[in-house]
């Protein structure tokens, strides 16, 4: 979690409240958190029915909204108007007169998910003056591992380097879904203890020895039996493994073995590949064991097959499986 996220969820707790909120961005699990938070926090339970009032916004309109804010609480020091879905309001001029003059004892809530909210958007600006503005950028894949591992901490358990990194390149970069399957492991152990790959396959099914980071791990090694076992695992089971996801991973890691080899600072190189310096011998060894010309191939042989799984230039008589084990051989070969 995120310092600005931290210092809005302390503030909101305390009862430190503005009369109004955008909340922003494409990572969406950040402002569900906090629209959960005010939620849960700014109206007590019981008194819910009467001050906090929940809009959607493709249901209603802007002057609606409005007119809520207006009003006051009847039980409550405050009243809460959540806005969720605020991306799809349309006729937001309504809101300017409002901002001028804000009810004090209203806390109106936008949330503004999928996508952020331009800064040179005059709404954006209104809200910056008036109120408060939390943006979110979506995380890059290279820091959802740290994200997991920080998620994690903050539960009260720990994990691996590694348990972080199957869990990441499994799952992909939906924060929702790593925190739900987490969430699932949460409940098996004892609070303290540690996240391994051996309890992630036992908790939510995700093998700890046929998975994208050993696959990717095997072929940096040049294991070829190695490689072969996990992708004829693949094949076999295509539903828990898309070529799609493969191929992305296995993309994302070259480019990485790639600025490894150009990277003057080798015992470094770890923050300009965005990795876990736990994981900076595995590019060493990739490097060691794949040239520049040889890794270019590999990016065209990627791409190909990236093509050719969504049926451009496939005859559709090679299955997923059939790609991606003529994949491996072109790459290890």
């Amino acid at each position: 979690m995120g310092a600005d996220e931290k210092r809005l969820i302390e503030d909101i707790k305390s009862g430190k409240l503005k009369s109004v909120y955008l909340l922003t961005g494409e990572e969406n699990y950040a402002i569900d958190m906090l629209s959960d938070c005010f939620e849960n926090n700014v109206v007590a339970e019981e008194l819910r029915d009467f001050d906090q009032t929940i809009f959607y916004g493709r249901d209603v309109t802007m002057d609606i909204i409005v007119n809520t804010a207006r009003r006051f609480p009847m039980m409550s020091p405050y009243q809460l108007v959540l806005v969720k879905e605020a991306q799809d309001i349309r006729n937001w001029d309504y809101l300017f007169p409002y901002l001028e003059n804000p009810q004090p004892q209203t806390v109106l809530v936008f949330c503004y998910r999928h996508k952020k909210m331009e800064k040179s958007n005059k709404v954006y600006k209104a809200i910056s003056k008036h109120g408060e503005v939390f943006e979110k950028a979506k995380l890059r894949d290279y820091q959802v591992p740290e994200w997991i591992s920080g998620y994690v901490q903050e539960n009260g358990y720990k994990i691996s380097p590694q348990a972080s990194v199957i869990l990441a390149e499994s799952i992909g970069l939906d924060l929702s879904k790593i925190a739900n399957e987490v969430s699932k492991i949460f409940i098996t152990l004892p609070k303290g203890s540690e996240i391994t790959p051996n309890v992630i396959e036992q908790n939510i099914g995700i093998s700890k020895d046929y998975n994208v980071f050993e696959l990717q791990n095997a072929i940096g090694q040049k294991d070829i039996k190695k490689c072969n076992q996990i992708v004829n695992y693949f094949a076999a089971n295509p539903a828990d493994n898309p070529i799609q996801m493969v191929i992305s991973v296995l993309y994302g890691y070259f480019i990485k073995v790639m600025i490894y080899h150009q990277e003057p600072d080798k015992k470094n190189a770890a923050s300009a590949l965005g990795v876990n310096p736990y994981f900076l011998s595995q590019y060493q060894r990739a490097a060691a064991n794949y040239s520049l010309p040889k890794l270019a191939t590999i990016i065209g042989y990627l791409k190909d097959a990236d093509q050719r799984s969504k049926g451009i230039g496939n005859s559709g008589s090679v299955t997923d499986g059939e790609l991606l084990k003529e994949l491996m051989f072109k790459i290890l070969h």
